[in-house]
């Protein structure tokens, strides 16, 4: 008899990261997609131009492909810390947006900036759970 030795695909200390990795991606990518198709609506609503539109909601696309194929990666620990600071960072930044008047933004635009804070805020507070939890 032989016996086979696998590397498990993902241990059980890091299913909440991965987790959270994944669902960030997912939704950030939804989200490019519906922000992309409806870029000259959302335009008129948040008081930027079409292009600016277009342009998050292809950001938003690629980030959610890329990092969704990073959560497949076998050590994911860097990868947890990079995004939790980075969303740590998109949080103040669009926070900055909102209150600055930075862009000419209305008033929806900036309770759209002030809900994308919160959502990266969550997102940041999960990886960083999901970090911590692999120490």
């Amino acid at each position: 008899m032989t016996a086979i030795a696998t590397r498990p695909l993902s241990d059980s200390t890091d299913s909440l990261l991965r987790f959270a990795l994944r669902l960030d991606a997912t939704l950030t990518g939804i989200l490019g997609l519906g922000v992309a198709f409806t870029a000259d609506p959302m335009s008129r609503l948040t008081g930027l131009t079409p292009v600016q539109e277009y342009g998050i909601g292809a950001a938003f696309v690629l980030y959610g492909l890329a990092v969704y194929a990073l959560a497949a990666l076998p050590d994911i620990r860097r990868l947890g810390v990079a995004l939790a600071v980075f969303n740590t960072v998109g949080t103040a930044g669009f926070i900055a947006i909102a209150l600055a008047d930075v862009l000419p933004l209305t008033t929806a635009g900036v309770a759209v900036a002030l809900a994308c804070s919160a959502y990266t805020a969550v997102f940041a507070v999960l990886q960083y759970l999901g970090v911590r939890r692999l120490a």
